[in-house]
């Protein structure tokens, strides 16, 4: 699981891109990246792309960290995490500096990009709706390496700060959420609840919503900022014995369902009302299995056995040419901003070569040569030179945008398909091994017989 906090940079640039590249902190600055920029001049090009900005705001960057579990990620791994986040969520648009710490216990991203875009020279505006995007993608690419995520509806979107105190065992909220829970199973109602919070010692407040605040606590904790399961009108729910929001059962959509393994599945072992419950709903999957196998014309494994495999070479066949597109327009987003910088500092840099005395020239317009020196070394290195036209790069690029949006719809088709047809295999060998899971057992009733 990845935890992100992000903040304003409102002065220091360099001195916040000098900490995050701390070699003591970074193994040596192996595990420093950036993109649109270089690293040594990264507050330079920032400050290159706020001087054109249309709305320059009042930050000069964002800092955003990402903070993983102990012992759950390799440093390797964080920082190529870190680097799909920022990829995704800044949309090439952005430059910045990325970094891995691996000097404490657990391994943390930290990303500072500028706040001015290179591509449109807008402001980029941070909000609740930006954070959440921020943090659905980060989960969204932790799951897809295999670790851990926070389960949606469960809890509200929780800060680094409260984290770190649910770790340590300091939240309020935590404390908050577990005391209701105790106290739930024997109230009568949600104002006998709200009694035995206050005889636990919780202050509380009515207004719109219910708040509560603990002993020794400054600001007081609304119910439902605890999670869905914890608003006024959920706990009335759970209090009645309704199913909690959390839990709501799902529409269902006529496609296949993962069947559930009764056998190893610990609630079910534990509870008989929810293993008949899982036994019915087993029966219901089970037909959705079979109605979407005859609909599809599957009538024996290794049809479904083609079809998986078909499904899983469409989708990383789209994927691969996905990623390519994305590639190229990543190359053509740094060289149109590097061609741009070039052209613009060219004059003055030819004045600087043709001046006599360099070094009083240079003590004038020292950031602005540094720029376009780096600009034509990167454009070298993405093999830009001589320089393409400027309407042709365009013309490039709306060419590949447009390939792009055709190439994520027909690649989240694709990822729903190899999903169903993974669901299908699954459950068609469930089925077909509790027959022959049964067939010893009925040879020893025979046998004893």
């Amino acid at each position: 699981m990845a935890v992100t906090k992000t903040h304003p940079i409102k002065s220091m640039l360099k001195a916040a891109i000098d900490y995050i590249c701390n070699p003591d902190k970074t193994d040596g600055k192996l595990l420093v990246s950036s993109f649109g920029c270089t690293v040594e001049t990264a507050d330079i090009e920032f400050a290159w792309t706020r001087r054109h900005a249309i709305d320059k705001g009042t930050n000069l960057g964002r800092h955003l960290i990402q903070a993983f579990e102990p012992g759950e990620v390799t440093p390797e791994e964080a920082h190529r995490i870190g680097m799909e986040l920022a990829r995704e969520v800044l949309g090439g648009k952005y430059e910045f500096v990325l970094t891995t710490h691996i000097d404490r216990d657990h391994v943390h991203n930290h990303l500072i990009f500028n706040a001015v875009s290179f591509q449109d020279h807008r402001h980029y505006h941070s909000n609740k709706r930006s954070y959440h995007e921020i943090r659905r993608t980060s989960d969204r690419i932790c799951k897809e390496h295999g670790l851990s995520v926070i389960v949606p509806g469960r809890d509200k979107g929780k800060s680094y700060i409260e984290h770190q105190a649910e770790q340590n065992g300091t939240s309020y909220k935590a404390k908050l959420r577990s005391a209701i829970d105790r106290l739930l199973p024997g109230c009568a109602g949600l104002e006998d609840l709200l009694r035995r919070l206050q005889r636990e010692g919780y202050e509380l407040k009515r207004g719109k919503y219910i708040s509560a605040r603990a002993p020794g606590q400054e600001r007081f904790t609304r119910l439902k900022a605890l999670g869905a399961d914890y608003a006024e009108e959920a706990l009335t729910a759970r209090i009645a014995g309704r199913p909690s929001p959390s839990r709501q059962p799902k529409q269902r959509t006529g496609k296949p369902s993962l069947l559930i393994d009764i056998q190893n599945n610990i609630k079910a072992q534990q509870s008989a009302g929810y293993k008949h419950w899982a036994t019915i709903e087993n029966l219901k999957r089970a037909a959705e299995t079979l109605n979407f196998l005859t609909e599809h014309g599957i009538g024996s494994l290794e049809e479904l056995s083609e079809r998986c495999d078909g499904a899983a070479a469409a989708t990383d066949r789209v994927k691969a040419d996905l990623r390519a597109t994305e590639k190229e327009m990543e190359r053509l987003t740094l060289t149109m901003k590097h061609a741009a910088t070039y052209r613009q500092l060219r004059p003055l840099y030819d004045q600087y070569r043709q001046s006599r005395d360099k070094e009083k020239f240079l003590r004038g317009h020292e950031s602005e040569i540094i720029l376009f020196e780096a600009a034509a070394r990167e454009l070298k290195r993405l093999n830009a030179v001589p320089l393409p036209a400027a309407q042709r790069l365009r013309a490039e690029m709306d060419e590949l945008t447009a390939r792009r949006i055709a190439l994520q719809s027909e690649y989240r088709k694709a990822q729903r398909e190899e999903r169903e047809y993974d669901t299908l295999r699954q459950n068609v060998e469930a089925l077909l091994e509790k027959p022959r899971e049964a067939e010893p057992q009925r040879q020893r009733s025979n046998e004893l017989e």
